[in-house]
């Protein structure tokens, strides 16, 4: 049995209200009031669509074995990296095996899907298994566009099996379509896009149902069928127009989550289907659907398998992790959008040493730590001598990934000297829970949030960007854990 085994969601903390951008643009276009509903998500200053991605597939593969990983696959049209697969990255950040398969998707908001058939098609071959397809995107719509108001950034995951697959893959249709809606030639920066009526009527219009009925008649089954259909859409009355003309009940439509997250591109369908999945029932049939330069289709019915699965954050849980960004010209200089100056230390070569990274890529991407296999010390970053004072063996260590493991601050420190595109710079030492003490960036956090003591969690993160030589380089940040009420 084919099918998916667990998935995962991902969304930024930071979240802006509509009306602060309309606040700002809305002089240049009156008539976006109409798009300035509720608030989007923001990727924080050093989030993109690689590090989205990243912690999408870190939630996908909580409770599972990361050595019983054989594939990683990412999909965005926003990929730090036209020549460097990003999803090595992904998979360096997840910590497998290096003969893992790992492939990029790319060119159209359907590549998530389009990854997830491969997917599926690998494993339905016999030719990998337990492959996590991750998909993000962080797109950009010029200040005082249409799209700037409703573009979400944000990620989604699932991993593809053949054993305990909490849902069957039961069949899929796709059609392709040259149909210029939005479109980036390869140096542009922002999104473009034609006339809406006609993207409405002709786009979603005609190709989500032609979709749609492709996969009813060719699976035998009938709209009324699914308990969960999911598509992505963020014209409201494009939505009510397919869902009337496909006869689909409004509560088994799923809520594109745009009032609170935006359209997020190539990962909103995957977003979608883990939010629904959430809350699936055994014997539910699912339809994902996706959209751009054609559209998949794709069936799939939970199985008892649901139930079994370990909790995760997924969408849900990221939703609730919230902060304001009031500032529309901070949002602005982390997208690079606008210049800022940082000082001169911010005019600092940041030089790439390519073959030292090569060497430690493992504890860069990995977070991977040595423990002793004499004395069980751990240690971060990894050492070939004990560092156990009544040990000192050497050469006797075994590899640990550390950055599921947290951690609690040492210490800390605000810097309004440093560099920052979100100053103060914080940073300080952290204990890891198993052993070993380092120096972490952190983030998702202000000043007041951090205490010595305080339990926090890793996150993969840009470390700097090179804007010289278009350079992004990651590593990991610490992240405060926010107290549960009682």
């Amino acid at each position: 049995m084919v099918g998916i085994r667990s998935y995962g969601g991902y969304v930024p903390r930071c979240r802006i209200n509509r009306m602060i951008i309309f606040g700002s643009m809305g002089w240049l276009n009156p008539a976006n009031i109409m798009n300035s509903q509720g608030e989007k998500a923001v990727a924080n200053f050093d989030e993109d669509s690689v590090t989205m991605a990243t912690a999408a597939a870190a939630d996908c593969v909580t409770g599972f074995d990361r050595g019983d990983i054989g594939g990683v696959y990412f999909a965005s049209t926003t990929a730090s990296y036209k020549e460097r697969l990003c999803a090595n990255l992904v998979a360096g950040a997840l910590a497998v095996d290096e003969s893992t398969r790992t492939a990029d998707f790319a060119g159209g908001l359907k590549a998530g899907t389009t990854a997830l058939l491969a997917a599926l098609d690998a494993v339905g071959a016999g030719n990998a298994n337990n492959i996590v397809v991750s998909t993000a995107d962080c797109r950009l719509g010029k200040m005082g566009s249409v799209q700037e108001l409703m573009f979400g950034d944000g990620a989604g995951s699932v991993m593809v099996g053949d054993k305990d697959v909490i849902a069957e893959f039961k069949g899929s249709f796709s059609t392709g379509h040259d149909f210029v809606d939005h479109f980036r030639g390869s140096e542009a920066k922002y999104d473009r896009q034609w006339e809406e009526r006609w993207i409405r009527d002709i786009g979603f219009g005609q190709f989500v149902p032609e979709a749609i009925n492709g996969l009813c008649e060719k699976c035998g089954v009938a709209p009324a069928d699914f308990a969960k259909i999911i598509y992505p859409c963020y014209y409201g009355g494009a939505r009510k127009k397919i869902n009337k003309t496909l006869g689909f009940e409004p509560e088994k439509v799923q809520d594109n989550m745009q009032a609170v997250i935006g359209d997020c591109g190539t990962a909103q369908p995957l977003m979608m289907l883990a939010k629904a999945l959430e809350e699936a029932k055994p014997g539910d049939k699912l339809l994902v659907v996706s959209y751009g330069s054609g559209c998949d289709a794709l069936y799939f019915e939970v199985t008892d398998n649901i139930t079994k699965l370990a909790p995760r954050r997924s969408i849900t849980g990221s939703l609730t992790k919230r902060a304001d960004l009031d500032n529309y010209l901070k949002y602005l200089v982390w997208r690079h959008m606008v210049p800022a100056d940082t000082g001169l230390r911010g005019e600092e070569q940041k030089w790439t040493r390519w073959t030292l990274q090569w060497r430690t890529r493992k504890t860069i991407l990995g977070m991977e730590a040595s423990r002793c296999t004499k004395c069980g010390t751990q240690q971060f970053p990894p050492q070939r001598i004990c560092v156990n004072p009544e040990c000192g063996a050497i050469d006797e260590m075994e590899r640990v990934v550390v950055s599921d493991k947290g951690g609690k601050v040492f210490s800390f420190t605000s810097d309004m000297l440093a560099a920052s595109a979100n100053p103060p710079a914080m940073y300080g030492s952290v204990d890891i829970n198993g052993g070993g003490r380092y120096v972490f960036d952190f983030t998702d956090c202000a000043i007041d949030d951090l205490a010595v003591g305080k339990a926090v969690e890793f996150s993969f993160r840009i470390k700097y960007y090179d804007a010289m030589r278009d350079i992004t380089n990651y590593f990991w940040k610490a992240v405060p854990v926010a107290e549960e009420a009682e």
